[in-house]
């Protein structure tokens, strides 16, 4: 809280260590086990509790399976169809990037406040979009020159470049290709922490509007709530959207380099 009766909109992405962790170190470096961290680990477990409860192989599949599956497949259908059938092989990492990030934004708008417990969604926070971002640029790379060695660096020059532009369209798309991370990483930051604030900034309208009364908590504090509701599932949405999103140009990057042009 910013202040005594006040409403931080931004006091939710405080990344704060934890108890006893809080001093840990390692040759002078901090490496406190944070809120962050622990919500990683949450994320982390439930996924594989999900798929794991879904992986009976059972011949009348139950809903836990059909649940794996009909996700597993809509992965698998989109990296086919942005990379080919060489793609099946990098399934196992766009599966998993994509339910990591679809269900730390799913669990950090769960509304467990009420008992206590105040969700951390550690993707609205730069770092950890941007590490994800350079693991899925890493992954290009590697793939780009491991299987196609210098000539991966014909990738900035699009088939069909007149040769008056040979000496300006390879620097333009090797700015646009050393962007990629970036833009990746902030994209989903950006989609994950305005949904938050603006959830914090309408609560505190209706804290506010109905301390200072009967008026006010109708004029001001029941439209907001009402707009909440809205926008919560609205939220909802984005957490899918900004997953796929995130998924889906992971694919089409791992394609440039598996396929250049």
């Amino acid at each position: 809280m910013a202040a005594e009766g006040k409403v931080d909109p931004m006091h939710q992405f405080t990344i704060e260590p934890l108890g006893s962790w809080a001093n840990w170190d390692m040759s002078g470096v901090n490496i406190a086990f944070t809120n962050s961290a622990l919500w990683m680990m949450i994320t982390t477990i439930v996924l594989i509790a999900f798929v794991q409860m879904g992986n009976k192989r059972q011949l009348i599949p139950g809903r836990w399976q059909m649940a794996v599956e009909s996700l597993t497949g809509f992965v698998d259908n989109m990296v086919q169809a942005n990379i080919g059938k060489e793609g099946r092989k990098y399934l196992p990492y766009v599966f998993s990037l994509f339910t990591f990030i679809l269900f730390a934004n799913i669990l950090g708008l769960l509304p467990l406040g009420v008992i206590g417990i105040h969700p951390f969604t550690f993707t609205s926070h730069f770092t950890v979009t941007g590490i994800l971002a350079v693991i899925s640029f890493s992954i290009v790379l590697i793939v780009g020159f491991w299987k196609h060695g210098l000539k991966f660096f014909t990738l900035f020059v699009p088939h069909g470049t007149p040769l008056w532009l040979i000496w300006l369209i390879p620097f333009v798309e090797l700015v646009s290709f050393m962007v990629r991370p970036f833009s990746l990483a902030l994209r989903l930051f950006v989609a994950m922490m305005a949904g938050h604030v603006l959830l914090e900034v309408l609560s505190s309208f209706v804290i506010d509007s109905t301390n200072a009364g009967a008026l006010w908590g109708g004029v001001v504090g029941l439209p907001s709530f009402l707009l909440m509701i809205a926008i919560c599932a609205l939220e909802l949405l984005v957490a899918g959207i900004q997953a796929y999103v995130f998924a889906l140009l992971t694919a089409l990057y791992i394609n440039d380099a598996e396929n250049l042009h």
